[in-house]
Protein backbone atom coordinates (compact mmCIF):
# COMPACT_ATOMS: atom_id res chain seq x y z
CA UNK A 1 0.00 0.00 0.00
CA UNK A 2 1.30 3.56 -0.51
CA UNK A 3 2.40 5.19 2.40
CA UNK A 4 1.58 8.70 3.43
CA UNK A 5 3.31 11.41 0.91
CA UNK A 6 6.37 12.79 2.94
CA UNK A 7 6.05 15.99 2.50
CA UNK A 8 2.62 15.81 3.85
CA UNK A 9 3.44 13.60 6.97
CA UNK A 10 6.10 16.64 7.69
CA UNK A 11 3.87 19.28 7.45
CA UNK A 12 1.61 17.76 9.52
CA UNK A 13 4.21 16.72 12.07
CA UNK A 14 5.50 20.68 12.71
CA UNK A 15 2.29 21.80 12.78
CA UNK A 16 1.73 19.72 15.50
CA UNK A 17 4.87 20.85 17.34
CA UNK A 18 4.11 24.40 16.69
CA UNK A 19 0.21 24.08 17.82
CA UNK A 20 1.85 22.66 21.09
CA UNK A 21 3.85 26.11 21.76
CA UNK A 22 6.82 24.81 20.34
CA UNK A 23 9.30 27.23 18.44
CA UNK A 24 10.05 25.02 14.91
CA UNK A 25 11.99 26.03 11.44
CA UNK A 26 9.70 24.77 9.06
CA UNK A 27 11.93 23.36 6.21
CA UNK A 28 10.44 20.15 5.01
CA UNK A 29 7.18 21.63 2.52
CA UNK A 30 7.20 23.10 -0.66
CA UNK A 31 4.77 25.48 -0.44
CA UNK A 32 5.68 28.78 -2.17
CA UNK A 33 4.81 30.51 0.91
CA UNK A 34 3.28 34.31 -1.08
CA UNK A 35 0.41 36.35 0.19
CA UNK A 36 -1.85 36.51 -3.33
CA UNK A 37 -2.26 39.84 -4.88
CA UNK A 38 -5.29 41.51 -4.77
CA UNK A 39 -6.30 41.79 -8.26
CA UNK A 40 -6.30 37.87 -8.52
CA UNK A 41 -8.51 37.36 -5.36
CA UNK A 42 -11.13 39.79 -6.88
CA UNK A 43 -11.00 37.63 -10.17
CA UNK A 44 -11.37 34.92 -8.25
CA UNK A 45 -14.51 36.59 -6.16
CA UNK A 46 -16.28 37.73 -9.41
CA UNK A 47 -16.12 34.09 -10.62
CA UNK A 48 -17.78 32.61 -7.09
CA UNK A 49 -20.91 32.09 -8.79
CA UNK A 50 -20.41 29.89 -11.92
CA UNK A 51 -21.48 27.25 -10.18
CA UNK A 52 -21.59 24.70 -13.19
CA UNK A 53 -20.09 21.70 -14.02
CA UNK A 54 -17.61 23.03 -16.58
CA UNK A 55 -15.74 20.69 -19.96
CA UNK A 56 -13.67 18.30 -18.30
CA UNK A 57 -10.60 19.54 -20.61
CA UNK A 58 -11.28 23.26 -19.07
CA UNK A 59 -13.15 26.22 -20.47
CA UNK A 60 -12.50 27.79 -24.02
CA UNK A 61 -11.03 31.06 -21.93
CA UNK A 62 -9.24 29.17 -19.69
CA UNK A 63 -7.10 26.52 -22.36
CA UNK A 64 -6.93 30.40 -24.66
CA UNK A 65 -5.27 31.51 -22.25
CA UNK A 66 -3.36 28.57 -21.22
CA UNK A 67 -1.71 28.47 -25.45
CA UNK A 68 -0.98 32.44 -25.11
CA UNK A 69 1.15 31.71 -22.32
CA UNK A 70 2.78 28.90 -23.78
CA UNK A 71 3.39 30.48 -27.08
CA UNK A 72 4.87 33.52 -25.47
CA UNK A 73 7.38 30.98 -24.07
CA UNK A 74 8.61 29.84 -27.11
CA UNK A 75 6.04 26.62 -27.71
CA UNK A 76 3.47 27.70 -29.93
CA UNK A 77 -0.16 26.12 -28.35
CA UNK A 78 -3.87 25.89 -29.90
CA UNK A 79 -5.92 25.72 -27.48
CA UNK A 80 -6.68 22.25 -28.25
CA UNK A 81 -3.93 20.85 -26.62
CA UNK A 82 -4.71 22.23 -23.22
CA UNK A 83 -6.34 20.25 -20.06
CA UNK A 84 -6.82 21.74 -17.05
CA UNK A 85 -6.74 20.21 -13.72
CA UNK A 86 -7.21 19.81 -10.06
CA UNK A 87 -3.31 20.42 -9.86
CA UNK A 88 -0.68 19.53 -11.42
CA UNK A 89 -0.18 15.90 -9.35
CA UNK A 90 -3.83 14.47 -11.39
CA UNK A 91 -2.49 14.79 -14.79
CA UNK A 92 0.81 13.59 -13.76
CA UNK A 93 -0.81 10.74 -12.29
CA UNK A 94 -3.29 10.53 -15.67
CA UNK A 95 -0.10 10.03 -17.81
CA UNK A 96 1.11 7.38 -16.25
CA UNK A 97 -1.77 5.45 -16.17
CA UNK A 98 -2.16 6.13 -19.85
CA UNK A 99 1.26 5.95 -20.91
CA UNK A 100 3.06 2.43 -21.92
CA UNK A 101 6.43 1.53 -20.67
CA UNK A 102 8.48 1.58 -17.09
CA UNK A 103 8.69 4.66 -15.84
CA UNK A 104 12.74 6.44 -16.05
CA UNK A 105 12.84 9.35 -13.17
CA UNK A 106 16.31 11.00 -12.30
CA UNK A 107 17.61 9.85 -8.76
CA UNK A 108 16.66 12.05 -6.37
CA UNK A 109 13.38 13.16 -7.72
CA UNK A 110 9.93 14.73 -6.25
CA UNK A 111 8.55 12.34 -3.53
CA UNK A 112 5.17 11.72 -5.45
CA UNK A 113 6.84 10.24 -8.48
CA UNK A 114 7.23 6.61 -7.58
CA UNK A 115 4.59 6.48 -5.66
CA UNK A 116 2.25 7.50 -8.40
CA UNK A 117 4.35 4.90 -10.53
CA UNK A 118 3.42 2.34 -7.95
CA UNK A 119 0.02 3.27 -7.65
CA UNK A 120 -0.13 3.10 -11.86
CA UNK A 121 1.48 -0.42 -11.73
CA UNK A 122 4.25 0.93 -13.25
CA UNK A 123 7.97 -0.67 -12.88
CA UNK A 124 10.37 2.14 -12.36
CA UNK A 125 14.04 2.94 -13.28
CA UNK A 126 15.93 5.59 -11.41
CA UNK A 127 19.24 6.75 -12.97
CA UNK A 128 21.46 9.65 -10.99
CA UNK A 129 21.69 13.08 -11.51
CA UNK A 130 24.76 14.46 -13.13
CA UNK A 131 27.20 16.68 -10.53
CA UNK A 132 26.01 20.20 -11.84
CA UNK A 133 21.91 20.22 -11.33
CA UNK A 134 18.92 17.36 -10.86
CA UNK A 135 15.97 17.28 -12.44
CA UNK A 136 17.41 14.72 -15.67
CA UNK A 137 18.85 11.63 -15.75
CA UNK A 138 23.21 12.03 -15.98
CA UNK A 139 22.84 12.09 -19.55
CA UNK A 140 26.72 10.13 -19.41
CA UNK A 141 24.75 7.24 -17.67
CA UNK A 142 21.35 7.25 -19.06
CA UNK A 143 21.62 4.77 -22.18
CA UNK A 144 23.70 2.25 -20.36
CA UNK A 145 20.94 2.14 -18.04
CA UNK A 146 18.05 1.64 -20.74
CA UNK A 147 20.44 -1.37 -21.85
CA UNK A 148 20.46 -2.61 -18.67
CA UNK A 149 17.04 -2.70 -17.75
CA UNK A 150 16.02 -3.77 -21.14
CA UNK A 151 18.33 -7.00 -20.90
CA UNK A 152 16.88 -7.73 -17.38
CA UNK A 153 13.41 -8.00 -19.39
CA UNK A 154 12.39 -3.73 -18.59
CA UNK A 155 10.12 -1.91 -20.90
CA UNK A 156 11.22 1.96 -20.56
CA UNK A 157 8.97 3.89 -22.29
CA UNK A 158 7.88 6.72 -19.90
CA UNK A 159 10.79 9.62 -19.33
CA UNK A 160 10.02 12.30 -16.25
CA UNK A 161 12.41 15.24 -16.19
CA UNK A 162 11.76 17.98 -13.75
CA UNK A 163 12.89 21.37 -14.73
CA UNK A 164 14.06 23.21 -12.57
CA UNK A 165 14.12 20.71 -10.34
CA UNK A 166 12.91 19.79 -6.72
CA UNK A 167 14.49 18.28 -4.11
CA UNK A 168 17.93 20.42 -5.79
CA UNK A 169 16.68 23.62 -6.54
CA UNK A 170 18.78 23.33 -9.76
CA UNK A 171 17.89 23.56 -13.62
CA UNK A 172 19.87 21.32 -15.64
CA UNK A 173 21.63 22.81 -18.64
CA UNK A 174 20.46 22.96 -22.46
CA UNK A 175 22.94 21.04 -23.58
CA UNK A 176 22.30 17.98 -20.64
CA UNK A 177 18.75 18.11 -21.44
CA UNK A 178 19.72 18.48 -25.58
CA UNK A 179 21.80 14.93 -24.67
CA UNK A 180 19.14 13.45 -22.61
CA UNK A 181 16.52 14.06 -25.15
CA UNK A 182 18.86 12.64 -28.00
CA UNK A 183 19.04 9.20 -26.04
CA UNK A 184 14.96 9.54 -25.34
CA UNK A 185 14.47 9.53 -28.92
CA UNK A 186 16.88 7.55 -29.56
CA UNK A 187 14.93 4.78 -27.69
CA UNK A 188 11.28 5.98 -28.25
CA UNK A 189 10.79 7.03 -24.78
CA UNK A 190 7.95 9.27 -24.34
CA UNK A 191 8.80 12.64 -22.09
CA UNK A 192 7.01 13.54 -19.35
CA UNK A 193 8.14 17.27 -18.59
CA UNK A 194 7.35 18.68 -15.17
CA UNK A 195 7.95 22.48 -15.54
CA UNK A 196 5.93 23.97 -12.99
CA UNK A 197 9.02 25.68 -11.33
CA UNK A 198 10.06 27.40 -14.95
CA UNK A 199 8.91 30.71 -13.72
CA UNK A 200 11.05 30.95 -10.58
CA UNK A 201 14.52 30.92 -11.96
CA UNK A 202 16.41 33.05 -10.45
CA UNK A 203 18.20 34.51 -13.47
CA UNK A 204 16.80 33.94 -16.70
CA UNK A 205 15.22 30.59 -17.84
CA UNK A 206 15.61 26.96 -17.70
CA UNK A 207 15.35 25.26 -20.85
CA UNK A 208 12.58 22.73 -21.88
CA UNK A 209 12.41 19.66 -23.55
CA UNK A 210 9.83 21.00 -25.87
CA UNK A 211 12.66 22.48 -27.76
CA UNK A 212 14.53 19.15 -28.59
CA UNK A 213 11.62 16.84 -28.89
CA UNK A 214 8.87 18.55 -29.36
CA UNK A 215 6.38 15.61 -31.13
CA UNK A 216 7.13 12.87 -27.75
CA UNK A 217 7.02 15.83 -24.87
CA UNK A 218 4.18 16.68 -22.88
CA UNK A 219 4.38 20.08 -20.40
CA UNK A 220 2.84 19.73 -17.12
CA UNK A 221 2.27 23.08 -15.22
CA UNK A 222 0.60 24.58 -12.45
CA UNK A 223 0.36 27.98 -10.37
CA UNK A 224 1.16 26.72 -7.21
CA UNK A 225 4.60 27.38 -7.27
CA UNK A 226 4.96 31.24 -9.53
CA UNK A 227 1.33 32.38 -7.83
CA UNK A 228 1.51 30.28 -4.30
CA UNK A 229 -1.61 29.19 -5.06
CA UNK A 230 -1.36 25.51 -3.96
CA UNK A 231 -4.69 25.75 -2.23
CA UNK A 232 -6.32 26.51 -5.44
CA UNK A 233 -4.90 23.52 -7.06
CA UNK A 234 -4.83 24.62 -10.32
CA UNK A 235 -2.51 22.41 -12.79
CA UNK A 236 -2.52 22.25 -16.73
CA UNK A 237 -0.38 20.37 -19.50
CA UNK A 238 0.64 20.71 -22.75
CA UNK A 239 -0.05 17.52 -25.38
CA UNK A 240 1.87 17.72 -28.76
CA UNK A 241 0.16 19.24 -31.88
CA UNK A 242 0.29 15.72 -33.92
CA UNK A 243 -1.69 12.33 -33.97
CA UNK A 244 -0.15 10.96 -30.86
CA UNK A 245 -0.93 14.01 -29.14
CA UNK A 246 -4.51 13.65 -29.86
CA UNK A 247 -4.99 10.13 -29.09
CA UNK A 248 -3.25 11.21 -25.73
CA UNK A 249 -5.48 13.79 -25.19
CA UNK A 250 -8.45 11.75 -25.45
CA UNK A 251 -7.07 9.25 -23.22
CA UNK A 252 -6.62 11.92 -20.33
CA UNK A 253 -9.96 13.07 -21.00
CA UNK A 254 -11.46 9.79 -20.30
CA UNK A 255 -9.66 9.60 -16.94
CA UNK A 256 -10.39 13.23 -16.10
CA UNK A 257 -14.01 12.18 -16.32
CA UNK A 258 -14.12 9.39 -13.85
CA UNK A 259 -12.03 11.18 -11.30
CA UNK A 260 -12.11 14.70 -11.01
CA UNK A 261 -14.83 15.50 -13.84
CA UNK A 262 -13.36 19.10 -14.62
CA UNK A 263 -11.38 22.27 -12.46
CA UNK A 264 -13.52 24.14 -10.38
CA UNK A 265 -14.97 26.88 -12.40
CA UNK A 266 -14.17 29.95 -10.32
CA UNK A 267 -10.70 28.43 -10.04
CA UNK A 268 -10.56 28.26 -14.28
CA UNK A 269 -11.69 31.91 -14.48
CA UNK A 270 -8.95 32.89 -11.98
CA UNK A 271 -6.45 31.04 -14.10
CA UNK A 272 -7.35 32.42 -17.56
CA UNK A 273 -6.47 36.01 -15.70
CA UNK A 274 -3.30 35.05 -14.29
CA UNK A 275 -2.33 33.00 -17.71
CA UNK A 276 -2.92 36.05 -19.93
CA UNK A 277 0.26 37.74 -18.21
CA UNK A 278 -1.09 41.20 -16.80
CA UNK A 279 1.02 43.34 -15.56
CA UNK A 280 0.67 42.98 -12.25
CA UNK A 281 1.06 39.31 -12.22
CA UNK A 282 4.67 39.64 -14.00
CA UNK A 283 5.72 41.74 -11.26
CA UNK A 284 4.38 39.95 -8.69
CA UNK A 285 6.33 36.53 -10.10
CA UNK A 286 9.43 39.21 -10.61
CA UNK A 287 9.58 40.02 -6.82
CA UNK A 288 9.13 36.03 -6.11
CA UNK A 289 11.74 34.84 -7.59
CA UNK A 290 13.98 37.92 -6.11
CA UNK A 291 12.89 36.57 -2.53
CA UNK A 292 13.18 33.29 -3.40
CA UNK A 293 16.65 33.90 -4.52
CA UNK A 294 18.08 35.90 -1.51
CA UNK A 295 16.42 33.65 1.01
CA UNK A 296 17.78 30.10 -0.39
CA UNK A 297 21.28 31.34 -0.83
CA UNK A 298 21.57 32.48 2.41
CA UNK A 299 19.96 29.44 3.53
CA UNK A 300 23.15 27.70 1.54
CA UNK A 301 25.73 29.67 2.83
CA UNK A 302 24.86 28.61 6.58
CA UNK A 303 24.58 24.63 5.10
CA UNK A 304 28.19 25.05 3.79
CA UNK A 305 29.50 26.80 6.81
CA UNK A 306 28.34 23.56 9.03
CA UNK A 307 30.61 21.65 6.53
CA UNK A 308 27.66 20.14 4.45
CA UNK A 309 28.41 19.99 0.49
CA UNK A 310 25.36 21.61 -1.41
CA UNK A 311 24.83 22.87 -4.90
CA UNK A 312 23.85 26.67 -5.29
CA UNK A 313 20.38 27.19 -5.96
CA UNK A 314 19.03 28.73 -9.28
CA UNK A 315 15.32 28.12 -9.15
CA UNK A 316 12.82 27.96 -6.51
CA UNK A 317 13.14 27.72 -2.65
CA UNK A 318 15.30 24.02 -2.55
CA UNK A 319 18.17 22.79 -1.46
CA UNK A 320 19.78 19.41 -1.35
CA UNK A 321 22.35 19.55 0.91
CA UNK A 322 24.99 16.21 1.64
CA UNK A 323 26.50 15.84 5.02
CA UNK A 324 29.25 13.18 3.50
CA UNK A 325 32.08 15.71 4.31
CA UNK A 326 31.27 15.55 8.29
CA UNK A 327 29.87 12.07 8.40
CA UNK A 328 32.38 10.99 11.16
CA UNK A 329 30.73 13.85 13.35
CA UNK A 330 27.68 12.41 12.65
CA UNK A 331 27.76 9.21 13.12
CA UNK A 332 29.10 9.87 16.71
CA UNK A 333 25.87 10.70 17.23
CA UNK A 334 24.42 7.63 16.07
CA UNK A 335 23.50 9.11 12.48
CA UNK A 336 24.65 7.37 9.39
CA UNK A 337 21.13 7.29 7.40
CA UNK A 338 19.30 10.07 6.00
CA UNK A 339 16.68 9.01 7.89
CA UNK A 340 18.02 9.51 10.95
CA UNK A 341 19.24 12.86 10.17
CA UNK A 342 16.28 14.26 9.51
CA UNK A 343 14.77 12.32 12.71
CA UNK A 344 17.41 13.86 15.13
CA UNK A 345 17.43 17.59 13.43
CA UNK A 346 13.28 17.24 14.02
CA UNK A 347 13.69 15.71 17.57
CA UNK A 348 16.58 17.55 18.98
CA UNK A 349 15.98 21.23 17.66
CA UNK A 350 12.66 21.16 16.15
CA UNK A 351 13.74 21.94 12.77
CA UNK A 352 11.59 19.62 9.66
CA UNK A 353 13.75 18.60 6.60
CA UNK A 354 12.56 15.57 4.41
CA UNK A 355 15.32 12.81 4.02
CA UNK A 356 16.94 11.86 0.88
CA UNK A 357 15.71 8.51 1.24
CA UNK A 358 12.31 10.09 0.49
CA UNK A 359 13.37 10.99 -2.75
CA UNK A 360 14.82 7.56 -4.17
CA UNK A 361 18.25 8.53 -3.04
CA UNK A 362 20.43 5.65 -1.24
CA UNK A 363 19.71 5.91 2.96
CA UNK A 364 22.86 5.10 3.43
CA UNK A 365 23.57 8.65 2.10
CA UNK A 366 23.64 11.82 4.09
CA UNK A 367 21.50 14.18 2.33
CA UNK A 368 18.12 15.89 3.01
CA UNK A 369 16.01 18.06 1.29
CA UNK A 370 15.61 21.53 2.18
CA UNK A 371 12.43 24.21 1.92
CA UNK A 372 13.39 27.75 2.47
CA UNK A 373 9.82 29.13 0.94
CA UNK A 374 8.44 28.91 4.90
CA UNK A 375 10.67 31.27 6.10
CA UNK A 376 9.05 34.47 4.66
CA UNK A 377 6.61 34.97 7.68
CA UNK A 378 3.90 33.90 9.31
CA UNK A 379 1.27 36.25 8.46
CA UNK A 380 0.14 37.96 5.03
CA UNK A 381 1.66 41.11 6.76
CA UNK A 382 5.15 39.36 6.89
CA UNK A 383 4.90 38.04 3.81
CA UNK A 384 4.20 40.77 1.92
CA UNK A 385 7.07 42.62 4.14
CA UNK A 386 9.47 40.19 2.68
CA UNK A 387 8.11 40.71 -0.67
CA UNK A 388 8.35 43.91 -0.80
CA UNK A 389 12.04 44.20 1.03
CA UNK A 390 15.26 45.21 -0.35
CA UNK A 391 17.17 42.87 1.75
CA UNK A 392 14.43 40.39 3.37
CA UNK A 393 17.43 38.13 5.11
CA UNK A 394 17.66 41.12 7.32
CA UNK A 395 14.05 41.22 8.48
CA UNK A 396 13.91 39.82 11.82
CA UNK A 397 12.04 36.84 11.58
CA UNK A 398 14.05 35.88 9.06
CA UNK A 399 17.14 36.17 10.43
CA UNK A 400 15.81 35.10 13.75
CA UNK A 401 15.21 31.51 11.54
CA UNK A 402 18.75 32.01 10.15
CA UNK A 403 19.67 31.48 13.92
CA UNK A 404 17.79 28.78 14.81
CA UNK A 405 18.96 26.72 11.43
CA UNK A 406 22.73 28.12 12.46
CA UNK A 407 22.03 26.43 16.01
CA UNK A 408 20.93 23.14 15.07
CA UNK A 409 23.64 22.41 12.11
CA UNK A 410 26.46 23.69 14.72
CA UNK A 411 24.66 21.53 17.12
CA UNK A 412 24.64 18.23 14.30
CA UNK A 413 28.04 18.68 13.57
CA UNK A 414 30.05 19.60 16.30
Amino acid sequence: MTMHSATLAINEALQTKKAAGEKVLHLGFGEAGLPVPEDVVSRLQSAARENSYGAVIGSSEARAEAAGWFTRRNAPTRPEQIIFAPGSKPLLYALLAVLEGDLVLPAPAWVSYAAQAEMAGKTLLRVPIPPEAGGIPDPALLEGALEDHRAAGGDPGILLLTIPDNPTGTAATRQSVEAVCSVAEAYGLVIISDEIYAEVCHDGSAPSALSCLPERTVVTSGLSKSMALGGWRIGFARVPDNEWGRELMSALIGVASEIWSSLAAPMQSAAAYVLSDPDSVAAHIAKARTLHARVAAAVHDVFIESGAACRRPTAGFYLYPDFGPVRDRLEDKGITTSDALADWLLAHHSMGVLPGSAFGDDDRRLRARVATSLLYGDTDQQRWEALDSDDPVALPWIRTSLTHLRTALTALTS
